[in-house]
């Protein structure tokens, strides 16, 4: 029988505005130092420039014949272009260490995409962090912008270590 404990998954807590699981996981990602409200202000800022973008031009968020009306829907749509789908471990064999490409499961998925978000939002220097992450998020939702480069680095990575595939376990 093995000596170690189950793992406890934790249920998440929706967000008070949108009662949505996506928004409070976004909110704690990019929260610093415990301030929450500051996070809140943050997330809900950006939400709300996105539907402003919405309303100034709604040709921009028409994709694959479908018409997105809610911000939250092209949130959740861009943070799904976002998800890489496998990465890049490292397993030692033999004394050598060979890069090798695993898929990745559903959550850490969710959390790279977040992080990635945060790290590149943080990085645009002449606006403030909730006109960032909404700038992140419209160019995640169009398939470009530096979070679709990062996942397609991750992919390409992936890729060229194909031959490697045979030593995940």
């Amino acid at each position: 029988m093995s000596r170690r404990g189950k793992k406890i998954v934790k249920r998440v807590v929706t967000d008070p505005k949108y009662n949505s699981e996506l928004v409070a996981h976004m909110i704690r990602v990019i929260m610093k130092d415990g301030k929450k409200t500051v996070a809140e202000k943050i997330v809900y800022g950006a939400i709300d420039k996105v539907a402003e973008k919405m309303k100034e031009e709604p040709a921009k968020f028409v994709k694959d014949e479908k018409t997105f009306e809610n911000a939250l829907e092209v949130v959740s749509a861009a943070i799904d272009n976002m998800k890489p789908q496998v990465e890049v471990k490292t397993r030692r064999v033999g004394g050598t260490t060979y890069p090798v490409p695993v898929p990745i499961a559903a959550n850490r998925q969710m959390s790279l995409a977040l992080r990635w978000t945060t790290q590149f939002a943080s990085a645009r220097h002449g606006m403030g962090m909730p006109a960032a992450v909404a700038a992140e998020i419209i160019d995640a939702f169009q398939g470009q912008g530096n979070v679709i480069k990062k996942r397609d680095d991750v992919h390409k990575m992936a890729q060229a270590n194909k031959a490697f595939a045979h030593y995940a376990w």
